[in-house]
């Protein structure tokens, strides 16, 4: 099905998945945002995901049952992990849209791109808010992500569109020559030069 006719919006994962956005962006000739997220930590684990929180007017938490099931963190840490990404999410809102209002995706069909996946737990998360206010067509786009990963997100996603799912998959990183962290100045800049080609809608 084609995407640059249905008018989509073009959601990034900040940090590092706003420069591949910016250029699904510019080739769509579609709008350009990004959607907060923030991976929920385990204890002493801090890049193993028990779950994740997506910004919104109600921000939505999503855990990985699973995870935490073999963690099993205590209610407590839980939801001051929580509290604790709401300050980074209010951080970064504030920083990468000022006073913009966050973009409307009620009917709309969103594309949300990432620099790659490798469990999907914070992508199937921001997909479920998608859901829940009111996206019409939720397609996902990456460069790497390992097929099975892709499997277990297609349930939440109407489309997914990926370039590599190399076999055996070790990590998104493996598979750039720079996997740099992307600096804040970096995205507001992308953003800015978005807005040139295309009007924010």
């Amino acid at each position: 099905m084609p995407i640059a006719g249905d008018h989509p919006i073009i959601l990034a994962l900040p940090r590092g998945g706003v420069p591949v956005a910016y250029e699904v962006a510019r080739a769509l000739r579609a709008p350009l945002d990004v959607v907060i997220v923030r991976k929920l930590g385990a204890p002493g684990q801090p890049e193993l995901g028990i779950g994740a929180i997506v910004d919104g007017p109600e921000p939505q938490m999503v855990l990985n049952e699973h995870v935490v099931r073999t963690v099993a963190p205590k209610p407590t840490y839980i939801e001051s992990e929580k509290d604790r990404q709401l300050q980074e999410i209010e951080r970064r809102r504030k920083l990468y849209r000022d006073d913009r209002p966050p973009p409307q995706i009620r009917d709309r069909t969103v594309v949300l791109v990432d620099d790659g996946i490798a469990t999907g737990g914070t992508v199937r998360a921001v997909l479920r808010a998608l859901a829940r206010d009111g996206a019409r067509r939720r397609i996902v786009a990456v460069p790497v992500a390992p097929h099975e990963s892709l499997e277990e997100l297609s349930a939440d996603a109407e489309q997914i569109v990926c370039l590599a799912t190399p076999e055996p998959f070790f990590s998104v990183g493996a598979h750039y020559r720079d996997f740099s962290q992307i600096p804040d100045m970096e995205v507001m800049h992308f953003m800015n030069e978005a807005q040139q080609f295309c009007a924010m809608s």
